[in-house]
C-alpha cells in the first residue's frame, strides 16, 4: 500500500484543511466541495485527510460496515446482535467520474430475484464509503442522475435501491468531498446547495511558498516513507486533536445571539431555503469544539459564513462566487446579542495546528470587461484580429433573456443532457432488446414474455417462473442528450454600432445560459478584420464563454467564409473526440461578407460544408434599419439551416423554429 501525502505537510491552503478537518470533527456538517485550478492540492489534501481520521469498529464479515454497538436493523447482511466487533481503519473510496449506477449503490441479481425470490445483492460504492469518506474527483463532470443518487445518500444517511419490485436498503453514512475545476464546467445549482461547505483554492503567488511546495514535493516522491515518518509527530496531534473534538462536540453550547447571528446573515445574503442556517451552525459549533471550547463565539459564525454561504449566493453561472465581508461584518456587528463574547485570539484552531486564516483574496480577473465609450466604425480596410485602427472598444452585454429551445433533429447517442432526443440510460421506455454486456434496466414484460414458452420444456412444476439468462431482455429509454452548440459570432466592422452589439452579446448571453441548464458544451469562434479565430474551444463551462463574449472588441472587414472554415475544423475536430455527441452550429451575423477575392461566394461554399455533413444550424439574423438586404437569410438556405432575427429570438413565434429545422434536414 502506498504511503500518503501527510495532511499537515501540505503548504497553505489553510482553509482548504481547516473545512475538512471540520467535516471530520463534525459529519453533520456536510462534506466539502473544492473549487480551483489545476494543481494547487485539492486531491492530495482530500487523500491525506483518510489518514487522519480514527479506526471504526465493525461487525466481523459485514460488508455494510455495521457498528457493533448499534448495528443497522435493515442491514442486507442482517440481523446483527449488538456486541463487540473488530477494529479497522477509516476508509476513503474514489468514485470514478465514469461510474455506472449500479456500480455507486450497488446491483441486484435480477436472474436469482425472479427465478429464486432471494435478495441477492452485490453492495457498491456507497456501502463501501459507509463511516468513511466518499470522495469525487471532477465531480462537475459526473453524470447528474449519479450527483442526485450521491446526494440523496449523504443527506439521508442511506442508500436505497429499487429494482422490478425488489428492494434493497442499507446505511450510508461519509464524508462527502468533492473536487472541481470551474474551467470545466459548473454544478448545478441545486447541486451546490447540497454540500456544505465550499472553498475556492488558488496556486500561491508568493516565491517562498512556492519553493517550499515544490521541495516538499520532491522529498517525498524520493522517499515517501521517510517522508511521512518526519510528519509523524504532527500527524498524531492532529489525529488527537480531532478525537477531542469529537468528544467536546455534544457539549458546546450555541447561543441565542450566535442563533440571530446566524438566521440574520443568512437572510441579509439572501440565500435560498434553510439549508445554509442549520449548516453554519453546526459548521460554528464544530469550530468551537475544533478551539476546545464549549461555547460559540462570534468569530466562530464569521467563519462558518465564509465556508457555508459563498456558494448559495450563486444563482446563475455568470454570477461570480464570493461573500462581501464587509457587509458580513457589519451584520454580524449589527445583530451582536448578550450572549457573544470577543473572540478568542488563539482560536479556532487551523489545518495542521496552524490558526486558520480567512478566505483568501480574489484573484484577479484574466478577462476585464470594458466600458469605454463608443467609437464610430466603419468596417474599412482589413484589420488583424488584435488591436488596431478599426477595433472598437467592447460593448457590454444586454440582461439575458429567456429563450426557447433549439434541438438537434433525429434521435441521438450523446450524453446525458436536457437538449435533444436521445437513447439514454435513464427516461422513458420505449421497447426492448437484448442485453449487449451487463444487464442494466430490466425490460420485466419482455422477459416474462421471452420465458413463458418454454416453461413445460424446462420442467416448471411450481408456482415460480423458470428463468434463463437467454431470456433476460434490456430496456430501452429515450430521454434527452446534451449537444456542442458552437456559437460563430460576427465581430466585424458592420456590427459595431454600440447599441447594436449590445443586443447581440445579450442573446448569446441568453443562449449561453439556455446551454448551461440543458448540459451541453458550448463553443465560441469569432471573426472580424482578415481572419477567425477560436476564442474558446468546446468546454463545459459557459462561464469561460461568457467571460470571452463580454471582451470581445469589433471592428474591420466581414471575413465570413473563414468564420465558417474555422468552425466546420473546430466539429471536425471535436467529432474525432466525442462522436457521439452531436452538434447545434449558431451563426450570429448580419450575412455581410466583405475583404479578398469574391467573397460572398467563398462563404456559400464554406456554408454547403455544414449542409453536407448534416449539421443543424440557425443564423441569428442582426440586420437592422429600415433597408435590409436579406443576406443572413440566404445563409442560413446555403447552411440548410434556418434563419431567425434578434427580435424573434425572445418572442414566441421562435416555438415553430424546432420544426424549421428539422424539416430541412429531413
Amino acid at each position: 500500500m502506498s504511503t500518503p501525502f501527510p495532511f499537515t505537510a501540505v503548504v497553505g491552503q489553510e482553509d482548504l484543511r481547516l473545512a475538512l478537518l471540520l467535516n471530520a470533527v463534525s459529519p453533520a456538517v456536510g462534506g466539502v466541495l473544492v473549487r480551483g485550478e489545476k494543481g494547487t492540492a485539492k486531491s492530495t489534501a482530500v487523500r491525506a485527510l483518510s489518514a487522519l481520521l480514527p479506526e471504526v469498529a465493525v461487525v466481523p464479515g459485514c460488508r455494510f460496515s455495521c457498528d457493533p454497538v448499534a448495528p443497522d436493523p435493515s442491514c442486507p447482511d442482517g440481523p446483527h446482535e449488538a456486541g463487540s466487533g473488530g477494529m479497522r481503519p477509516s476508509r476513503m473510496v474514489e468514485l470514478p467520474v465514469g461510474a455506472s449506477e449500479d456500480r455507486l449503490v450497488g446491483a441486484l441479481d435480477i436472474e436469482r430475484a425472479l427465478a429464486e425470490g432471494v435478495k441477492a445483492f452485490e453492495p457498491g460504492l456507497l456501502a463501501d464509503a459507509h463511516r468513511g469518506i466518499l470522495y469525487v474527483d471532477e465531480v462537475n463532470l459526473l453524470h447528474d442522475h449519479l450527483v442526485d443518487l450521491l446526494l440523496d445518500a449523504a443527506a439521508m444517511g442511506a442508500s436505497y435501491v429499487e429494482r422490478e419490485g425488489v428492494s434493497v436498503r442499507h446505511a450510508s453514512k461519509f464524508l462527502l468531498v468533492g473536487t472541481m475545476n470551474p474551467e470545466e464546467g459548473e454544478l448545478r445549482p441545486q447541486l451546490l446547495d447540497r454540500f456544505g461547505l465550499t472553498v475556492e483554492v488558488a496556486a500561491s503567488r508568493e516565491p517562498d511558498q512556492r519553493v517550499e511546495v515544490v521541495r516538499r514535493r520532491l522529498a517525498y516522491d524520493d522517499d515517501p516513507a521517510g517522508f511521512a515518518a518526519r510528519w509523524a509527530d504532527e500527524e498524531r496531534a492532529v489525529r488527537q486533536r480531532i478525537v477531542a473534538a469529537r468528544e467536546l462536540l455534544p457539549s458546546v453550547r450555541l447561543g441565542d445571539g450566535a442563533l440571530r447571528q446566524i438566521a440574520a446573515t443568512c437572510a441579509a445574503f439572501e440565500v435560498d431555503g434553510m439549508r445554509a442556517d442549520i449548516v453554519m451552525a453546526r459548521t460554528a459549533t464544530a469550530l468551537a469544539a475544533w478551539a476546545g471550547r464549549t461555547d460559540v463565539l462570534a468569530e466562530d459564525v464569521r467563519q462558518a459564513a465564509l465556508l457555508a454561504l459563498p456558494h448559495r449566493r450563486r444563482r446563475n453561472p455568470f454570477d461570480a462566487p464570493g461573500l462581501d465581508e464587509d457587509k458580513l461584518d457589519e451584520t454580524l456587528e449589527e445583530f451582536s446579542g448578550e450572549g457573544d463574547e470577543d473572540p478568542d485570539p488563539d482560536g479556532p484552531g487551523g489545518g495542521g495546528g496552524q490558526p486558520p486564516s480567512g478566505p483568501q483574496d480574489d484573484e484577479p480577473q484574466a478577462d476585464g470587461g470594458s466600458g469605454a465609450q463608443p467609437e464610430a466604425g466603419d468596417g474599412g480596410e482589413p484589420q488583424p484580429s488584435g488591436a488596431g485602427s478599426g477595433e472598437q472598444s467592447a460593448a457590454r452585454a444586454s440582461e439575458p433573456f429567456r429563450t426557447k429551445v433549439l434541438s438537434v433533429p433525429g434521435l441521438g447517442d450523446g450524453a446525458a443532457g436536457r437538449r435533444s432526443r436521445a437513447r439514454t440510460e435513464h427516461g422513458r421506455t420505449t421497447g426492448a432488446r437484448r442485453p449487449q454486456g451487463a444487464l442494466t434496466k430490466l425490460h420485466l414484460a419482455a422477459t416474462v414474455q421471452a420465458a413463458a414458452p418454454h416453461q413445460r420444456a424446462r420442467g416448471r412444476t411450481g408456482r415460480g417462473l423458470v428463468v434463463r439468462r437467454d431470456d433476460l431482455r434490456q430496456a430501452t429509454r429515450e430521454g434527452r442528450e446534451g449537444n456542442l452548440v458552437l456559437f460563430v459570432v460576427d465581430a466585424s466592422g458592420s456590427m459595431a454600432a454600440r447599441q447594436r452589439m449590445s443586443a447581440v452579446k445579450g442573446a448569446v448571453l441568453s443562449l449561453l445560459l439556455d446551454a448551461y441548464q440543458r448540459r451541453d458544451k458550448v463553443g465560441l469562434v469569432t471573426f472580424r478584420g482578415s481572419a477567425a479565430e477560436v476564442a474558446l474551444p468546446p468546454t463545459s463551462s459557459v462561464d469561460a464563454a461568457a467571460a470571452r463574449l463580454e471582451t470581445l472588441p469589433t471592428g474591420g472587414r466581414t471575413p465570413l467564409a473563414a468564420g465558417l472554415l474555422r468552425a466546420h475544423e473546430v466539429l471536425r475536430v471535436e467529432r474525432l473526440r466525442d462522436p457521439a455527441r452531436r452538434a447545434l452550429v449558431v451563426v450570429v451575423t448580419d450575412g455581410r461578407a466583405t475583404g479578398g477575392p469574391e467573397p460572398v461566394a467563398l462563404a456559400g461554399r464554406a456554408a454547403r460544408l455544414f449542409a453536407a455533413d448534416g449539421v443543424a444550424s440557425v443564423v441569428v439574423d442582426c440586420e437592422s434599419g429600415p433597408v435590409r438586404l436579406g443576406l443572413a437569410g440566404q445563409l442560413a438556405g446555403e447552411l440548410d439551416g434556418t434563419a431567425v432575427t434578434l427580435d424573434e429570438l425572445r418572442a414566441d413565434s421562435i416555438a415553430g423554429l424546432v420544426k424549421d429545422v428539422q424539416r430541412r434536414a429531413a
